[in-house]
């Protein structure tokens, strides 16, 4: 990134073993003689050759440009003259001359132009990888710098040593090897873990955990085991909390180490799906940490591995999909933006079959009819799927023994002190790099910031480790799908399958979050899975040898682990052998390699006396499944955290309202909800104080008090300084006494929030006559002039109070909007969310809340999928494509939304399936979440 020059002291450093070719039409000896100065170009060429000696060739262009042939004529001579030879090149941009028309309007893209305007563009398109023949051609009149090539090329052999794990180095104990060190802390895990427990267990356990590590020792991967338990053994250690996930989990080498959280042999969890013996590629361990602490983790890992660039981040590819290549594509074509603003509409939509239908709807629209949209058509599929740019993983680290620049080309990243190798998780997989994923999880921040909560409540530290996995209150919420909060399990269509599915045991949660995914869903596996386990529908297995894999899963196909299991019990298939299926069904490969593991997987069932039609149906079943399929012990490793989240929603309902509060941004539902659904359990939540909040939220008694970072405009130095002054010089006493000491790290506006969200109402003054009173408090601290005239503030009604509140936190502080409402909406015939459980199934109806969720997953095919909030619930809508179409803008003109529609239930589920919506405003009151009352006193 930026500029990188290479200058003559640099390159005298760095010459042995290299080959210096002298540069196309602009290189050091080219560009000279174009000018007229073969002096200079002589001089150049003697500099290159002291440094280069007998590994300096002349390079000759040859790319069907005009004067070219003298150019190269005179080149060849200067190289006789010299004595060194001379090559013949293309200066390559592209494969194939086809491609010319893509490089250029890549260039433009990146320069910013049109393909009019731009005058960078190289002057033809046989800039391109031309054949040995093709480039005889070119240079008919210098034979001797094709055959030259042929040379250069023997010297440049390099043999790529892809597959040589170089790992980071571990502290070992002195005389101790890697695979005897790693076997003695995992002898040490597996007695803490299982030597008090069930002795079957214990004989079982030990057996897997002599196998795992054969592998391992086999693979020689025990320095990668040791580097990933050091890292989360610093992060324990330092108060992160973390914990592994991904297939990982499966692996009993990683639980007896720390790095796993789920029990493995009673889950039912496979190591084959995680590592081995016949698997070509590495493992990759992924790590959730705190979010919290993720960057504090990823800084140790360069500190005490980074030096002479061992650690890099691995890159992301980001691709052109149609919609962002028809924009950057018309761009370049100088097609006007106002057209392609409008393709671009009609394209997130989904309005039409076609990007050539949408761009015939633009053009008959009159947007540009007589723009090249033919040249579009022509060229944006072909930009699609190539990198549109290069990004950072979200937190895969390589690390290594040796320097990365050895292996892998890098470059430094935006971010200072980051180096990312220009190789994607795939490439590096593919060449032998392992890789950890250093992963923030929010989830986590909520979970131990409830445990410290309820810690200091206690006087002792809460262990989750121990939470035994049955507890009945836990299984109460999941059933009432009473989980706003809780990690995996807070989900609209999590809320809706919960009810039906009536979990019992730790296994049902597993089971829940694997199957609200795209691939389950597009597959209708949920019903069919619903109805077997609700005894609807016979449990079907496609085989006998079938029925102990698919038992758990009520006879589908549910998890990754089960390919393994089936492609072992059916067709004989080593763990690696299913891994490599499980892996091609997953990517895009040739039909040519799936047609031999079809053959490979029927010869196998033959083998062990399964019919031909069976096993055909079998490997139909793995073929559709295996492409979307979870991780089984990915979602055990989010099922543990999840329960986590409910025990503590349980019984410590105020500590995890507070943590969950402090672990914003994120979860699925805005702070307002989260805040609502805990008045609604009974959880007291009081509006930010100057004279009580912290700047995160905190326990008060029975109580959460928020915290100053949720006014608007109070960062977080701006709410520690203010912590930090008051503990210094006592409360606040006044609006002066605030402006006087607060104004250096408050603005105007951070003022009027926190007068708004009603943090000053402890001085006993009225919000509006406080917020009349700062304009000349502020003056009077500042010395900022008078206005020229005071605005007038409007009456303090309860409307304008909650929004006031609205505007200053996000949250409803003093009462839910809908309440205030409530007498104007039953006037016109709303029915309040909590009736529709009782409202019989087909009854139209019509109900008001504020929207607080808008989803329009790909999977749905076009239908939205909406949740409003009023005082009593939240409740649940449906519209179809066309609905969504006519009500998209209604849904978002105001908070509060009018919905019509019928009751629909299943079971105990009950949605509405929206005829239609708008938004709605009662006479004469301020619209919830509009504008600051007073707020243009500081326009």
């Amino acid at each position: 990134k930026g500029h990188a020059p290479v200058d003559r002291a640099l390159l005298a450093r760095h010459r042995r073993g290299l080959v210096c070719l002298t540069g196309c039409r602009h290189g050091a000896l080219a560009a000279p003689l174009l000018a007229g100065d073969e002096e200079v170009a002589r001089a150049n060429a003697r500099r290159l050759l002291g440094l280069f000696k007998g590994d300096l060739v002349v390079e000759i262009p040859r790319n069907r440009v005009a004067g070219e042939g003298p150019l190269g004529r005179r080149l060849a001579a200067l190289a006789d003259d010299l004595g060194v030879p001379y090559v013949a090149t293309a200066n390559v941009h592209y494969v194939a001359a086809a491609d010319g028309a893509v490089a250029d309007v890549l260039a433009c893209i990146k320069a910013g132009t049109t393909l009019e305007a731009a005058r960078h563009l190289r002057p033809n398109h046989h800039f391109d990888l031309a054949s040995e023949a093709a480039m005889a051609a070119r240079c008919a009149d210098l034979p001797r710098a094709v055959a030259n090539t042929a040379l250069v090329a023997a010297r440049c052999a390099y043999p790529l040593a892809f597959g040589r794990h170089v790992f980071p180095s571990v502290d070992l104990p002195p005389g101790r090897t890697a695979d005897a060190h790693l076997r003695g802390l995992c002898r040490a895990g597996l007695t803490a873990r299982y030597a008090a427990g069930d002795p079957d267990l214990w004989r079982a356990a030990v057996a897997r955990l002599d196998a795992e590590l054969a592998v391992i020792a086999r693979l020689g991967y025990a320095r990668y085991f040791l580097f990933v338990r050091a890292v989360v053994a610093y992060a324990r250690a330092r108060g992160i909390r973390c914990q592994g996930r991904g297939s990982a989990a499966g692996s009993l080498v990683a639980y007896c180490l720390g790095i796993g959280r789920v029990e493995p042999i009673a889950n039912r969890l496979l190591f084959a799906r995680f590592l081995s013996a016949e698997r070509a590629t590495p493992p990759d361990i992924d790590v959730d940490f705190m979010h919290g602490g993720r960057d504090e983790v990823l800084a140790w890992i360069y500190d005490r591995w980074g030096a002479g660039d061992r650690v890099a981040m691995a890159c992301t590819y980001q691709c052109y999909h149609e919609r962002g290549a028809a924009r950057d594509v018309g761009k370049a074509l100088g097609i006007p933006l106002p057209a392609l603003a409008a393709l671009g509409r009609r394209l997130r939509r989904g309005q039409d079959a076609s990007l050539a239908a949408a761009v015939e709807a633009v053009a008959d629209a009159g947007a540009a009819r007589r723009a090249p949209w033919s040249t579009l058509l022509a060229l944006v599929p072909r930009l699609v799927g190539l990198p549109r740019h290069l990004g950072l993983h979200n937190g895969g680290v390589v690390a290594s023994g040796v320097p990365l620049s050895d292996l892998v080309p890098l470059e430094r990243a935006a971010k200072d002190g980051i180096v990312v190798t220009q190789w994607d998780k795939e490439g590096l997989e593919l060449a032998g790099l392992v890789k950890l994923d250093v992963l923030g999880l929010q989830a986590l921040d909520l979970v131990d910031g409830a445990c410290r909560l309820v810690g200091d409540g206690r006087g002792g530290a809460l262990d989750l480790d121990a939470l035994p996995l049955d507890d009945p209150a836990v299984f109460d919420l999941l059933r009432r799908a009473d989980t706003v909060g809780a990690t995996q399990v807070e989900s609209r269509a999590q809320m809706a399958l919960l009810p039906l599915m009536q979990p019992n045991e730790f296994q049902d949660i597993v089971a829940a979050i694997s199957l609200i995914r795209p691939g389950p869903v597009q597959a209708g596996v949920v019903r069919p899975y619903l109805r077997r386990r609700g005894g609807r529908e016979p449990v079907a297995y496609p085989h006998p040898a079938l029925e102990p894999i698919l038992r758990g899963s009520w006879g589908i196909l549910l998890w990754q682990e089960q390919v393994l299991e089936v492609a072992a019990a059916l067709a004989g298939f080593s763990p690696g052998e299913g891994d490599e299926l499980r892996r091609a069904m997953g990517s895009a490969r040739s039909r040519a390699r799936m047609a031999a593991l079809e053959a490979r997987f029927l010869a196998g069932a033959a083998a062990n006396g399964v019919d031909a039609a069976t096993a055909a149906g079998v490997f139909a079943q793995i073929a559709a499944f295996a492409g979307y399929g979870f991780c089984r012990a990915h979602a055990a490793s989010f099922a543990r955290l999840a329960y986590e989240c409910l025990w503590l929603r349980a019984h410590h309902p105020v500590a995890y309202t507070c943590a969950r509060l402090n672990a914003q941004p994120g979860g699925f539902y805005p702070p307002a909800v989260v805040v609502g659904d805990a008045r609604r359990r009974g959880v007291a939540v009081l509006g930010p104080d100057l004279a009580r909040s912290a700047h995160d939220c905190t326990v008060e008694g029975a109580a959460v008090r928020l915290g100053l970072r949720y006014v608007r405009g109070i960062a977080a130095t701006r709410g520690a300084a203010l912590v930090a002054e008051r503990d210094r010089g006592g409360p606040y006493r006044d609006l002066a006494d605030l402006c006087r000491r607060a104004h250096r790290v408050l603005t105007p506006e951070a003022a009027t929030a926190l007068l708004a969200a009603g943090a000053c109402d402890g001085w006993g003054a009225a919000r509006r006559a406080l917020m009349w009173a700062l304009p000349a408090a502020w003056r009077a601290a500042t010395g900022l002039p008078l206005p020229a005239a005071p605005v007038a503030l409007p009456l303090e009604t309860a409307a304008e109070r909650l929004d006031g509140e609205l505007w200053a936190t996000g949250i409803p502080l003093s009462g839910h909007p809908l309440a205030l409402a409530r007498p104007a909406l039953a006037a016109r015939g709303v029915t309040p969310l909590a009736a529709l459980a009782a409202t019989p199934p087909g009854r139209e109806v019509t109900v008001a809340g504020l929207l607080v969720i808008l989803q329009r997953p790909p999977t749905a095919h076009g239908v939205a999928f909406a949740t409003l909030e009023d005082e009593g619930q939240l409740g649940n809508l449906v519209l179809a494509r066309e609905v969504y179409e006519r009500c998209r803008a209604a849904l978002t003109a105001r908070p509060i939304v009018l919905a019509t529609g019928r009751v629909r239930r299943r079971g105990p589920v009950v949605d509405l399936a929206v005829g239609d919506a708008r938004p709605w405003r009662a006479a004469g009151e301020a619209p919830v979440g509009g504008a600051l009352p007073g707020g243009g006193a500081w326009a």
